[in-house]
């Protein structure tokens, strides 16, 4: 098991999940993965989230221990010689701080940049609500779901398990070579969702071949409480694993 790089607490996981067609993902997806489906359906999530108490090899840094991210994100399968592991790779992700993005683009090749940013999270007894903003362009674009403030399971066999029950992550190094890396936390649990807003220049930030997917309605639209979690340090996969 590979050391600890990262501990933090991800709270208000806001989600809204798409099916694509397979061949837009082709770009990021790295060598020795291949897409993970649920029903057949090849899912994109664009989520936003707020890490708290961050600290990175165990220093908490000033004005950086707290933030909102978004990112874009899809699930991939990467099978080590023994077993298969189910992970994520990303398309976008979107900090505030240029020295949290300069860190991960550096040790985990993750495709992140910085951008004024700014979370709105309220809880009543009955109600929750995780909004997220950034700049982009000199244009403010926004992610918000809005849900009861009841905390249930999450159903196996679902659409939000499969979601949720990830516990790796890839990136393409280069043509050859792929960082892998653990990430830590217990079974979530969600908030029903009864309303949600999006407000995105696909085009712009993801290309445009994601723009007809995000004009349909979601395939699903969720809001996680989050909790700790635990990032490793990153391994190089450089050949594919022998079967054992």
């Amino acid at each position: 098991m590979h050391k600890v790089f990262l501990t933090a607490r991800w709270t208000h996981l806001a989600m809204l999940n798409y099916a694509v067609d397979a061949q837009i993902l082709q770009p990021w997806l790295p060598a020795y993965t291949e897409l993970d489906t649920f029903n057949g359906k090849v899912l994109v999530s664009l989520v936003g989230f707020n890490f708290m108490d961050t600290r990175m090899l165990g220093v908490r840094w000033p004005f950086h221990a707290s933030f909102p991210e978004v990112n874009l994100r899809f699930y991939v399968k990467h099978f080590n010689g023994k077993e298969w592991k189910r992970g994520v790779c990303f398309v976008s992700e979107i900090v505030p701080r240029p020295a949290i993005a300069y860190t991960a683009n550096i040790l985990y090749r993750e495709p992140y940049k910085a951008m004024p940013m700014r979370a709105t999270l309220n809880e009543t007894a009955g109600a929750v609500k995780a909004a997220y903003a950034w700049k982009f362009k000199g244009k403010w674009q926004s992610l918000l779901v809005e849900a009861g403030n009841t905390l249930q399971d999450i159903l196996p066999g679902s659409e939000e398990e499969f979601i949720f029950e990830h516990y790796w992550g890839y990136n393409k190094y280069n043509a050859n070579t792929t960082i892998e890396y653990e990430v830590e936390h217990v079974r979530w649990q969600t908030f029903p969702v009864h309303n949600w807003q999006l407000d995105v220049d696909v085009a712009a930030l993801y290309g445009k071949d994601f723009v007809p997917y995000f004009q349909q309605q979601p395939s699903s639209v969720l809001l996680a409480h989050g909790s700790a979690v635990t990032v490793r340090k990153p391994l190089f996969i450089k050949k594919i694993p022998a079967c054992v």
